[in-house]
């Protein structure tokens, strides 16, 4: 009994620091089930349903003008050029005006932050940008909105699920293009290789698409939930309309994590969504992980092209 009095203060006491401190933790403790893995009790993977659109290089005929693109300031994440708020489609809104990031915004775990999360009180490293407004390879707010819409003779779609599995011993549940066996060998996350459009011109491998997910939660305040991305090239996550992660633009692996303590706009202990959007725009790599400690559920799955085939 003392141990398990034990156990129990420590579980109130990394929710009752996170919740003063504003800092997540990466696993919550928990009472063990006997086999060795603290966490059995959860489930062992989280399988998430979005929809792929499949696009055409600028350069092809009937191509997109966003894809295959290099922006006006060169290769690199950019921010701000996608609305705080997604619109009454809760799909998200080209505004334009955002620039380059020259350094990342990070919390005291060196772990990059969405500049809206900054607190210097917490051990936060302010970030920088540089050049003047740039798009980041977007022509218009038009060409955008095609990016998550089914759009005749634009795009072609299909249904995509993802696996996210429990790492052992622990509250993580991840996807990582690196390790998944549907995609290890295909050299990174590449999904609809030979498939809607086909591949990129001159290419074995499709470079062109964008991914949308929608999913829904419930917030535990002090638990130590979060959500990190790692990838390329352009990823926006927005957790009830609101913009958390802004990882735009043409470029290599960049990761930014949402911790949901740092919010101030849930509904603790009730149901919250998130709602995840990707491109893929340009040739070389395609690289998409996600990490996270909030037991996500799909939500409704968005009209696909494939549905009416």
């Amino acid at each position: 009994m003392a141990r398990l009095a034990n156990l129990k203060r420590t579980v109130l006491g990394a929710g009752m620091i996170a919740a003063a401190t504003g800092l997540a933790v990466w696993s919550t403790p928990a009472l063990s089930s006997g086999d060795g893995d603290s966490y059995a009790h959860l489930p062992s993977s989280i399988q998430l349903t979005g929809v792929v659109r499949d696009f055409k290089w600028r350069t092809q005929e009937g191509g997109h003008p966003d894809f295959e693109v290099v922006p006006a300031g060169g290769y690199g994440h950019y921010m701000n050029n996608i609305a705080e708020n997604l619109d009454s489609d809760n799909k998200p809104v080209f505004v334009g005006g955002g620039r380059k990031v020259s350094a990342q915004w990070r919390d005291s775990g060196n772990r990059n932050i969405h500049p809206s999360a900054y607190n210097a009180s917490l051990g936060d490293v302010a970030g920088s940008y540089t050049g003047g407004a740039d798009s980041g390879g977007i022509a218009s707010a038009d060409s955008f909105r095609q990016w998550f819409r089914d759009v005749a003779g634009v795009n072609m779609s299909r249904a995509l699920t993802l696996t996210l599995n429990r790492d052992e011993n622990s509250n993580v549940y991840s996807f990582d293009d690196r390790y998944d066996p549907a995609y290890s060998s295909k050299g990174g996350f590449f999904p609809i290789n030979n498939e809607l459009f086909g591949n990129s011109p001159g290419q074995a491998k499709n470079f062109g698409f964008t991914f949308e997910l929608a999913t829904e939660f419930i917030y535990k305040p002090g638990t130590g939930q979060k959500f990190m991305f790692r990838g390329d090239d352009d990823v926006w996550v927005f957790i009830n309309g609101r913009r958390v992660i802004d990882i735009g633009g043409v470029h290599s692996a960049v990761s930014q994590t949402v911790f949901l303590d740092r919010l101030n706009h849930l509904n603790a202990n009730k149901t919250n969504s998130l709602r995840f959007f990707f491109a893929e725009r340009h040739t070389t790599l395609s690289n998409f992980r996600i990490e996270t400690t909030i037991n996500l559920k799909t939500a409704e799955l968005p009209n696909t092209s494939s549905l009416y085939d």
